[in-house]
Formats: structure tokens, C-alpha cells, sequence
């Protein structure tokens, strides 16, 4: 709409001008004419300073063009404010980032003077709540609701349930929700739904749905995408996602890309590709998203070969919209990392050279894939380069550095990055803990354990189960049992590897009818025993000459399904050539897949001929 000032103001009614501010409302959102039209009211008219009517148009103009400070300043210099002064501006802070307390302080002031927030305004001022947080304001206003008669009005009803969703207290969202009773239109499912899910009632968030399917509402776009949204996170198979996706389907619904993709995502999720497959060749123009997840679905399922392929595709297409962003090569470099060694001299760096091109070879998201690829790979050189040309490092970036080096055997380089991450102040997490702890034990290092145990102590993380695995272990391989034994008994649900640990120890020092108790122990309490298990089993067996023992445990072994590796055969035939029976140790090496990839088996033959 184009006005010009006048040299000569003529003057308008108040109801003109509020006209043209509401028109001006529906057809613009640029401040620049907010303010011409400001300016012009201002110049035109000479009752705007006595009636609150203007006014009021103006701060929802300001509002609806993204200027709230605006906004507010026009509300403070007001002469007269009436209820719907106070509604506008409530309205106007609670939809701006930022200006959710500034809402909730507007409602003060207004109860103060003995006024009544409107159905509109209550729901902005839940919408401000949940915003920042504040379940404690939720309730108030709750209070409000029930005392002005709002319980019946479905957007205030909803936007009070999302409140105390937001806000971590779904028992009362769900019981707001029970009593809307006939005032639920699909926003208030909606609502429902997705404050289960965020919570993480999955299955309840389910029921919901299932509930909202026996009334006359038809599910929205949304309403789908967070149902194929919990199929995925609750796991298992897809069959339930096939049947939600048959009743699309079956609606003919129009389903739109952000539903798709949402399928798409399901379907990679469950590791049924050929369906993915299909959702994505139904999309008419496949955005970087949809590209995105399903070069992630190919990659999780260990056809990172194909993701190549689709990723020449993408980038064949030429299209800003669809360029490879930090998404599209995380997911390639991660998949890359789990193909043999071929595939990543052929693929691995070629990719990085073409990252560094695009550049985002300083990004942290896909930086830490690149060093997890490297390490995966033996290239603990080549993880250290990634790591030292960015410059901006999280606490992912550091733990990858820490847990790689630990898992490739160098403990002195792993707690060099530890103290270095702690030094500049980073967080320091589970895994990094967990991962310097194991270092320490590998190296023996009693006192930059018990220094990890403290940090351990001072961070929160005595109790998490991984942490403690590690610490057991330290204390195990440093020979204090005592005090690996007080961890493992402050453990209220050992896992796997904490049993192991246990066992380990008690294998290593001589001691093994303990060793063998916790392996009855293991068993016992309903665990499956692992390879590592019965690698401190053998090795128990090994330190105390048990032969028969360590045959029979051999035997229950293989009779659980477990395919015996090196570290197994090495103990074995230690075993056996220690009590004597070099035929049989023989056999077992000539026997076994490894006779001649490991002559370590044939030097332990030897040393007991």
C-alpha cells in the first residue's frame, strides 16, 4: 500500500485511521511503513492522544513486524491504556524471542489495576511460560483460567497443557488435557501427543493417538510425523509404521515433504531400505533433508558403497538448495569408517581433500567424524592433524581424541589430551573419564588413576555405571582388589563390563576360585558372558595350571555360541604347553583359523618345549 504525508494534514476519524492500521496490518510487515504509518497518524490526527484505540493498532503493526522494542516503547508512552492495551502487548512478547518475561510482567501490572487478561492474552502468557520455563508462572495463570471461566476456551485449555509439558510435569498436562473433554480439536491432540513424546512416554503418546483415531478428527501432517517419530525411538520393527503409513494411505492424504521425510527417517531407522527407497523416489523435489536421510540410513546399515554413490548423485544436481552441507558428510565419513582398509584408502581421504575444498574442514561436527575415521583406521597421525587445524574444539572433539587414543594402545597420548581438555576448562564427561581411566589401567599408573578417580568424585560421575567399569578395572590391573571390590559393592547394577573386571582381577592375581565365584555370579544374575569373560576365565586357569577347568570352560564357551578369537587360543595353548601337553597344544594351533596369522601361538609352543 503506497500514502504520501501531506504538507497540509487533513484530518481523520479514529475509526479511519484504525482502518487503514488493520489494513496496513493484513498487507505489510515492513517496520519501515509501520513507522511512515506512525507518522502519519501522529501528523493527522488530533485525538490520538486521548483515545487508547490507535494505539492499540499501532503496537500490534509494530508486533506484526517484528519490532517489539518498538512496541513496548509506544505501550510506556501511552496517556491511557485499557484492557486490550495491556492484551496487544502481552500478545505482541510472548510471540518475540527474548520478551517472555517482559509478558509475564505486563500481567502484573494489569491485575494490579483490577483488569481481566482475555482468552487471548492467557494464551500468550502460557505461551511466555513454557518459553522460559517457568511452570511455577504456568500454575498461576492456571488459577486465572479457572477463576475467569477460560476452561472451556480450547486455545487457552491447550496452550496450558503445553506449559506444563514444556516444563517437564506431564501428569498435569495430561490431566488438563482429560477434563477439555469435547473442546479437543487436532492442535489439542497435537499438544497431547508431543508432550508425551518430549517427556519420553512414548507408548502413552501412542494410546493418544490411537484414542484420536476413534473420534471424527482427521490427523494432521504433524500429528503422523510424530507418530513415525516414536516407531522410531521406541525400536523393534516396522510393522506398526506400515500400518499408520497403509492409513495415509488409505485417507488419501496429502502428504507433504517435512511427513515424508519423516518416513523416510523411520524407515532407515528400522533398516528397510527398499521402503526408504520408495518414500524417496515419491518425493517430487527431494530436498537436502530428505537427501541427507537417506545417505544416513544407507551409511547406518553398513552400505556406506551406495551412500557414495547417492552422494555423486546429489552433488551431480548442481542446486544450492540441495548442496552437501556438514550433515551430508558427517554421515559419509562415519561411513566410511566402518568399510575395511581398501575402501578407506580409496574413499576416506579423497573425501577429506574434498571437505577441505567445500570448507568445512574447520567445522566440529564433522571433524570429530573425520578423527574417528582416522583412528578407526590406524592413523592416529592423521586424527591429531584434523584435531589441531580447528580451532573452535568442544567436548566432543576432545573425547574423540581421548577415546581414540585409548582404544589404539596409547595411554600417555590419550591422558595428555585428558589433562590438556581439563586445563582449558572443558567439561569433561563420562566417556573422557571412562576412557583415561582405562588408559591408566593399561599403563599400570596407580597415581594418575587415583588423580582420575578424584576428578571422577568432583564431576558427578562415582555413580555412572561406565565410569565405574573403568575404575574397578584400574584398581584390578594395579593389584588393589580391596578397593576395586569397595567400587564394584557401591555399584547398585553391575554391568557386563564391571563383572568382567572383577573376574579379570581376581584371574591376574593368582587368586582364581574368587574368579570362578563371579563367574557363577555372572550366570546367576541372568548375564550373558562375553568373549572378555572367558578370556579372564582362561587366564585364571592359565596362572593356577587349572587344565580340566579351563577345558571345561573352553567347551561352554563355543557351546554358547561364541567363536573363539586369538586372545583365547594364546591362553589355551599357554595352558596346555605349560601343564605338558604339547600334542594337544599343537593341535590346537594347527586347528585353529590363526596358525599362520599369529606365530605368537607357535612362540608360546616353543618357549615350553
Amino acid at each position: 500500500m503506497r500514502f504520501q504525508i501531506s504538507p497540509t494534514p487533513a484530518i481523520f476519524s479514529s475509526e479511519a485511521l484504525g482502518t487503514l492500521i488493520q489494513h496496513c496490518a493484513f498487507t505489510s510487515n515492513s517496520l519501515r511503513k509501520c513507522q511512515q504509518i506512525h507518522a502519519f497518524v501522529v501528523t493527522t490526527s488530533s485525538i490520538i492522544t486521548a483515545r487508547p484505540f490507535l494505539y492499540n493498532n499501532l503496537i500490534t503493526l509494530y508486533a506484526k513486524s517484528n519490532s517489539v522494542s518498538d512496541a513496548l516503547l509506544l505501550f510506556d508512552t501511552m496517556p491511557t491504556r485499557n484492557v486490550v492495551s495491556y492484551c496487544a502487548t502481552i500478545s505482541a512478547c510472548s510471540r518475540a524471542s527474548g520478551y517472555g518475561f517482559q509478558a509475564i510482567g505486563l500481567l502484573s501490572k494489569m491485575v494490579s489495576l483490577g483488569l481481566r487478561p482475555n482468552g487471548l492474552a492467557l494464551a500468550s502468557l502460557l505461551h511466555a511460560s513454557s518459553t522460559v520455563g517457568n511452570s511455577t508462572v504456568g500454575s498461576l495463570i492456571h488459577t486465572l483460567v479457572v477463576k475467569d471461566g477460560f476452561l472451556n476456551d480450547g486455545a487457552v485449555t491447550t496452550a496450558l497443557l503445553t506449559v506444563y509439558s514444556e516444563c517437564g510435569r506431564l501428569l498435569d498436562a495430561n490431566r488438563v488435557f482429560d477434563e477439555m473433554d469435547n473442546n479437543r480439536d487436532v492442535i489439542a491432540w497435537n499438544a497431547a501427543i508431543l508432550g508425551n513424546l518430549k517427556n519420553g512416554s512414548l507408548k502413552n503418546g501412542l494410546r493418544l493417538f490411537c484414542n484420536m483415531r476413534r473420534t471424527d478428527l482427521i490427523p494432521s501432517e504433524f500429528t503422523f510425523s510424530m507418530v513415525f517419530s516414536a516407531f522410531r525411538r521406541i525400536g523393534g520393527d516396522c510393522r506398526n509404521g506400515e500400518i499408520v503409513h497403509g492409513l495415509i494411505t488409505k485417507l488419501n492424504f496429502v502428504v507433504d515433504i517435512p511427513l515424508q521425510n519423516s518416513l523416510l527417517d523411520m524407515y532407515c531407522s528400522f533398516g528397510n531400505l527398499d521402503a526408504a527407497i520408495n518414500v524417496f523416489k515419491e518425493i517430487e523435489e527431494p530436498g537436502l533433508i530428505s537427501w541427507n536421510t537417506l545417505i544416513s540410513g544407507y551409511t547406518d546399515n553398513g552400505s556406506a558403497d551406495t551412500a557414495i554413490e547417492l552422494f555423486v548423485e546429489l552433488r551431480a544436481l548442481s542446486c544450492d538448495k540441495t548442496r552437501p552441507d556438514q550433515y551430508t558428510y558427517a554421515a559419509l565419513v562415519s561411513g566410511i569408517a566402518s568399510l575395511p582398509g581398501s575402501f578407506f584408502k580409496y574413499y576416506g581421504k579423497p573425501l577429506h581433500a574434498q571437505i577441505k575444498k567445500v570448507g568445512l574442514f574447520c567445522n566440529v561436527f564433522v571433524g570429530s567424524t573425520l578423527i574417528d575415521m582416522y583412528f578407526k583406521n590406524q592413523e592416529p597421525e592423521s586424527a591429531s592433524k584434523v584435531f589441531d587445524s580447528i580451532l573452535h574444539r568442544d567436548e566432543v572433539l576432545w573425547t574423540g581424541m581421548i577415546v581414540g587414543h585409548s582404544r589404539s594402545g596409547e595411554g600417555e597420548q590419550a591422558l595428555a589430551y585428558f589433562r590438556a581438555m581439563a586445563m582449558e576448562g572443558h567439561k569433561l564427561d563420562n566417556f573422557s573419564i571412562s576412557s583415561a581411566m582405562n588408559s591408566s589401567a593399561e599403563l599400570a599408573s596407580l597415581k594418575q588413576g587415583e588423580m582420575i578417580h578424584s576428578q571422577t568424585i568432583k564431576t558427578g560421575y562415582e555413580s555412572d555405571i561406565c565410569v565405574c567399569g573403568s575404575l574397578i578395572d584400574m584398581y584390578s590391573k594395579n593389584g588393589l582388589l580391596k578397593s576395586a571390590d569397595w567400587v564394584f559393592s557401591r555399584v547398585k547394577n553391575p554391568d557386563l563390563k564391571c563383572w568382567n573386571a572383577m573376574l579379570s582381577g581376581y584371574g591376574n592375581h593368582g587368586d582364581a576360585e574368587k574368579a570362578f565365584k563371579v563367574f557363577d555370579e555372572i550366570t546367576a544374575g541372568g548375564l550373558n558372558p562375553d568373549g572378555v569373560t572367558f578370556v579372564s576365565l582362561l587366564s585364571a586357569c592359565t596362572h593356577c595350571c587349572l587344565v580340566e577347568k579351563g577345558k571345561l570352560y573352553w567347551s561352554e564357551m563355543v557351546g554358547r555360541g561364541l567363536v573363539p578369537e586369538s586372545k583365547h587360543y594364546a591362553c589355551m595353548v599357554n595352558l596346555l604347553s605349560r601343564a605338558g601337553l604339547l600334542d594337544e597344544a599343537e593341535k590346537m594351533i594347527v586347528e585353529s583359523p590363526f596358525a599362520e596369522k599369529l606365530p605368537e601361538l607357535w612362540r608360546i609352543l616353543l618357549s615350553s618345549a
